[in-house]
């Protein structure tokens, strides 16, 4: 079992050829913590159906008005409806239900503080999927991705009235995208997450990166280390990292390209886990800039078929979510939506969760940090990607870059997980050892994993011996598989039959396992989409899966129903996979209090 010379030399050439034309973009990590002005709310929007930036063959962009009663313009802001942003465009009129296109949004708004010796960016935690960004009629460029943030400077745009914001959504599905064109969920279009105008002084720190060294984690004095990232043509020679509670005040030099690196010794360290997620209040000073965050410090590991933090033996008590609130029907927007689904993972007992199959609300993630939940974290590396097409590798990258630009300084973002239920060829091979080079290039601070496929052993195991033998594993810490034994294919009585086995000594998770019920639909075990059948099924995968050598953890498949257009059931689905534990009225299915029981076991 290995990635052959051939494959990784690909992967090397692939990642040698992105970084070759790479650009460089300012990335603004810690929005909430910075001085800000929400363009939250109700925007105007103007349809593009034919996706051409024009209506009446006049750019949309350019805001235009009639300047006397004989000038045509076809379109008008003005005049417009409404939607709020952040937001999902298909839940909030009927008529957009399932639209897939361009929508131009538009907010206005006035600045009368503006000062000289600021910068003003405006910043998008996520539209879906490709956006152009324009401000007071100048293009400022475009961002492909939909769940990912990005900014664009206005600091010579921008005026002390009637400035307008206007961004062009599509939501399109295509083949060279990131997710491509099948998924099993909704496909939520337009401005997803918030909107900010950041205000920060001219010379500001754009980013930072601070974590323990693993290899003082067993002794008294510990390390953090980390590196700051400047922006600003006056470059300040020092900056410093403050942490008052460990009597912490470190100078730290920067150089010509305004990156400083620091290393910090530190006594009395608390570590972050899930029964203390302590916290510190780190402050960042350079110049003028002056910043805060809250960060815990720990440590992940593995050692043979074990995952460690903070160097002892964990067990990922888990289940998977999507980003949505199910009783909004809408994507998962503010700490209200975060606060919810968080809180059904502690009850079910939950120390873990798995942020499928993209990047997830920020919100979220800064709100494990404080309870105490570990997470997976994936991009949608998942069906139909088009391996062979260096471009999608570059969108794959720029896309993880993002990612974990922002969530580096979370204690609780513990996996990154670069594939689901892919099948393995040269190209897909290649392709995703490139990713997993890159990934570990940027972050060593936590373990690589993919929900791999698996095999039925012929080679001498029983015929019911599953055998975990993608060729990717050799990159990952932590193995990982899918397995829906009982719901495609077979009864549950069947999972009595089967074992698995890796051949590797890593740790292993079972990142999907479940099946669909209606909430408040009762038979008997064996009929399909009732409460009971999912119990069912419950029983019998937990009883399999515990005989895994090496089990670390799970994920069941899912937390919550969540809307899908590939479930269209009559009477029992309607648009929704029905394999969460909690409906979407937010009520709890049987099965819910099965896997409860059993983490009470571990």
């Amino acid at each position: 079992m290995y990635i052959n010379k051939r494959i990784r030399l690909s992967a090397l050439m692939m990642l040698a050829s992105f970084c070759a034309v790479q650009s460089q973009q300012i990335f603004i990590s810690n929005t909430h913590n910075r001085t800000f002005t929400s363009l939250n709310g109700k925007w105007k929007y103007v349809l593009d159906p034919y996706e051409t930036g024009q209506i009446g063959f006049m750019p949309v962009y350019k805001n235009s008005k009639p300047e006397d009663k004989s000038d045509r313009v076809e379109y008008s802001f003005d005049a417009a409806q409404t939607l709020w942003v952040p937001g999902s465009w298909n839940t909030q009129k009927p008529e957009l239900t399932y639209y897939e296109g361009s929508i131009w949004y538009r907010r206005t708004f006035d600045k009368p503080d503006i000062s000289n010796a600021k910068r003003y960016f405006v910043y998008v935690g996520a539209a879906n999927y490709n956006s152009t960004v324009t401000f007071n009629g100048k293009m400022l460029g475009k961002h492909e991705g939909g769940f990912t943030p990005f900014c664009f400077e206005v600091t010579e745009l921008i005026r002390e009235k009637d400035n307008f914001l206007i961004i062009g959504v599509n939501n399109s599905r295509s083949a060279d995208q990131i997710p491509s064109k099948v998924t099993d969920w909704y496909n939520h279009g337009g401005i997803i997450r918030d909107v900010k105008l950041i205000e920060v002084p001219s010379t500001f720190v754009s980013n930072y990166f601070i974590s323990l060294d693993k290899s003082t984690l067993l002794l008294k004095t510990k390390r953090l280390s980390g590196k700051l990232q400047l922006s600003g043509l006056k470059l300040p020679e020092k900056a410093r990292v403050i942490i008052p509670e460990l009597n912490i005040d470190k100078e730290i030099s920067i150089s010509s390209d305004g990156v400083g690196n620091f290393s910090i010794d530190v006594k009395n360290l608390v570590l972050w886990s899930p029964e203390n997620p302590k916290l510190y209040e780190v402050i960042v000073e350079a110049g003028r800039d002056k910043m805060k965050d809250l960060i815990g410090f720990r440590t992940i590991e593995t050692k043979g078929k074990q995952i460690l933090l903070n160097g002892k033996p964990v067990f990922l008590k888990g289940i998977s979510l999507h980003d949505e609130n199910p009783l909004r029907k809408d994507r998962a927007n503010s700490e209200d939506d975060a606060r919810l689904v968080l809180g059904w993972a502690k009850e079910l007992g939950c120390n873990f969760i798995r942020l499928a199959h993209y990047p997830h609300q920020e919100n979220i993630v800064r709100m494990a940090d404080k309870m105490g939940i570990l997470l997976w974290e994936e991009l949608p590396l998942y069906w139909g990607i088009n391996w062979k097409n260096p471009e999608v590798l570059k969108k794959a990258i720029n896309q993880f870059t993002g990612l974990i630009n922002r969530d580096y300084n979370r204690a609780s973002s513990i996996i990154w997980s670069i594939a689901n239920e892919t099948a393995p060829t040269d190209a897909r091979n290649a392709f995703l050892t490139a990713v997993a080079m890159h990934i570990r290039s940027m972050d060593s601070t936590r373990l690589l994993s993919a929900a791999c496929k698996k095999d039925q052993a012929t080679d001498g195991h029983p015929d019911n011996d599953y055998t975990i033998s993608d060729p990717i594993i050799q990159h990952l810490d932590i193995i990982s598989f899918n397995e829906y034994l009982g719901w495609y294919g077979g009864l549950p009585d069947a999972c009595r039959k089967k074992t698995y086995h890796s051949g590797i000594d890593k740790p292993i998770i079972v990142s999907e396992f479940g099946g669909g019920a209606l909430q408040g639909f009762y038979a008997d075990s064996l009929t399909r989409w009732s409460e009971d059948y999912q119990e069912y099924l419950y029983k019998e995968n937990l009883a399999m899966f515990d005989k895994i050598d090496g089990l670390a953890g799970m994920t069941p498949w899912i937390l919550a129903d969540f809307m899908s257009p590939l479930r269209q059931l009559p009477d029992v689905q309607d648009g929704w996979n029905r394999k969460g534990l909690v409906s979407e009225k937010g009520l709890k299915k049987k099965a819910f209090y099965v896997l409860q029981k059993y983490y009470m076991t571990k």
